[in-house]
C-alpha cells in the first residue's frame, strides 16, 4: 500500500508561486508504475480533481480553469511528484492532496495547506 506525503504549502500574496511536492513510499507501491494525481479541498467545498499524469510522465491532463498556471511533474528516480503553482489567487487558498492514480478518488497523502491572501 502507497503511503504519501505533501509537502511545500504556506502563506503567499495574490501573484505568488508555491511548489509543493509529495514524496511516495510503501512496500508494494510501485511508483514508476502508476499515474499520480494532485486535487483539492476548500473551505466548506468539496474534493477538486486539479491534474493527473500518467506514469512515465509523457501524458498529462490539467483542469482548462487551471493549466495556464499550475504544472504538474514527477520524479520516478526519486518517488517524487511536484505541482508549481503560479499567479497564485485567493481562490486557490486551499488543503492539496496528492493521489495515487487518475482522477481524485486513490489514495491520499494528509495534505499540505495553501493560503493565498493580501
Amino acid at each position: 500500500q502507497v503511503q504519501l506525503v505533501e509537502s511545500g504549502g504556506g502563506s503567499v500574496t495574490p501573484g505568488g508561486s508555491i511548489r509543493l511536492s509529495c514524496t511516495a513510499s510503501g512496500a508494494g507501491f510501485d511508483f514508476s508504475s502508476n499515474a499520480m494525481s494532485w486535487v483539492r479541498q476548500a473551505p466548506g467545498k468539496g474534493l477538486e480533481w486539479i491534474t493527473s499524469l500518467t506514469a512515465d510522465g509523457s501524458y498529462g491532463k490539467t483542469l482548462d480553469s487551471l493549466k495556464s498556471r499550475f504544472t504538474m511533474s514527477r520524479d520516478n528516480a526519486e518517488k517524487k511528484l511536484y505541482l508549481q503553482m503560479n499567479n497564485l489567487r485567493v481562490e486557490d487558498t486551499a488543503m492539496y492532496y496528492c493521489a495515487e492514480g487518475w482522477g481524485k478518488g486513490g489514495t491520499r497523502g494528509p495534505g499540505t495547506q495553501v493560503t493565498v491572501s493580501s
